[in-house]
């Protein structure tokens, strides 16, 4: 891996200690440019006529996408998030009243609220699984409840937003097998940062966003379909001329791909964009990054615990490339002013995302720092001198 190409690739480094890849990530100067090429061609020819000529970079992000999930093309959505991914498969699924929903206490804020109004649509049952007491999701509960409650759905997020908690979404996965229960994975915070096999999960559904660790675009995300769903018919609630054909007065027959689940209409220059973020991902190898990966974070984990005026938040088995910490009072307002002054770039993660983990934790908000492989141990190190201000 060659750090200084990379960086010399990625223009926004500039200027700036950018640490915020768990938020929106740096764009790499390939992806802009396709891009940027991509809307020109649209202004001069039209949206249709450039579809059209791009239809080989257009299928190569399909191409992209599943090499880096180990998958089929066919089993490959593009969507506009990963909330309307996740959107788009849920809603999939046939619910009726007193149907169970498996998830945990750390799922994304989005999902629980997705959770929530199905609860009060349809009259589920929402089960959340129980922690262990190091903090993430019991893999033994967790199978526990999929063999005593028989659920329709498992949902669970492999990496939380709020901390840099892994979830094991592999030691469920048989059981979600045998139970035939429905395998939803949110890893909006995996793709990009570390590497996943769709077909160890057995899930039926795995939702990502361009704009994180994948560094593409804003504005694109992707589903992954199985072949078991695609089979048994599932497809959105609402569907349009993109994932069906109308055969009849009453009636339509669906694509027979995860295209089902797309719109018509769509943002082919966002598509190509994240395609080609996939690309370079995929020729630098995601196990060389998930490897780069781990270095940083060990670093700036080790760098932070030395500091005692640094509070670190994070708890788990297993940590990735997000850290979170606050002063050691629990405040952080001098750590944003700080940030602020001299131009670093991070999040602030707090318990309206996190309601119930931060509440057991008696956490309000956290700084997120978010180190990606293009990232360097002269950042941190710069990071953590200004943190000695403090």
């Amino acid at each position: 891996m060659n750090i200084d190409l990379i960086r010399s690739q990625t223009k926004g480094l500039d200027g700036k200690l950018f640490f915020n890849s768990a938020g929106s990530s740096l764009m790499q100067d390939q992806v802009v440019e396709l891009m940027q090429d991509y809307l020109e061609q649209e202004r001069m020819e039209g949206g249709y006529n450039t579809a059209s000529k791009n239809e080989k970079s257009i299928r190569n992000s399909y191409t992209q996408v599943a090499k880096l999930l180990c998958t089929n093309e066919r089993n490959i959505a593009f969507t506009t998030s990963a909330g309307d991914s996740y959107s788009q498969a849920l809603y999939s699924i046939p619910f009726v009243e007193n149907d169970v929903i498996i998830t945990t206490n750390n799922d994304y804020v989005s999902n629980q609220l997705a959770f929530i109004s199905l609860q009060k649509k349809y009259n589920i049952q929402i089960v959340r699984v129980n922690d262990l007491p190091s903090a993430g999701m019991d893999v033994q509960d967790c199978i526990k409840k999929i063999q005593d409650l028989n659920p329709k759905l498992v949902a669970i997020t492999h990496i939380p937003t709020s901390s840099g908690l892994v979830q094991d979404i592999y030691g469920i996965s048989e059981a979600c097998k045998t139970s035939n229960a429905y395998y939803l994975i949110d890893a909006c915070q995996t793709l990009g940062q570390m590497k996943i096999e769709v077909t160890d999960l057995h899930c039926d559904f795995l939702t990502a966003t361009g704009r994180k660790f994948m560094r593409g675009p804003r504005g694109s995300g992707f589903l992954y379909v199985s072949d078991r769903v695609l089979s048994e018919g599932l497809a959105p609630l609402f569907l349009d001329q993109g994932g069906a054909n109308w055969t009849e007065e009453f009636g339509f027959q669906l694509l027979d791909s995860a295209h089902r689940f797309e719109r018509w209409e769509k943002n082919y220059g966002a598509i190509i964009g994240l395609g080609k973020a996939t690309e370079l991902i995929n020729e630098i190898g995601i196990s060389n990054i998930e490897s780069r990966n781990l270095e940083l974070q060990t670093v700036l984990r080790n760098e932070l615990a030395n500091l005692p005026n640094i509070h670190c938040t994070d708890v788990g088995n297993k940590l990735c490339n997000i850290i979170t910490f606050t002063s050691a009072d629990g405040t952080i307002d001098k750590i944003e002013a700080l940030f602020a002054l001299h131009n670093v770039s991070y999040s602030v993660s707090g318990n309206n995302s996190a309601l119930i983990d931060f509440k057991k934790r008696n956490l309000t908000q956290v700084i997120r720092l978010s180190p990606h492989y293009f990232n360097t141990e002269v950042e941190i190190k710069s990071l953590i001198e200004l943190l000695k201000i403090i």
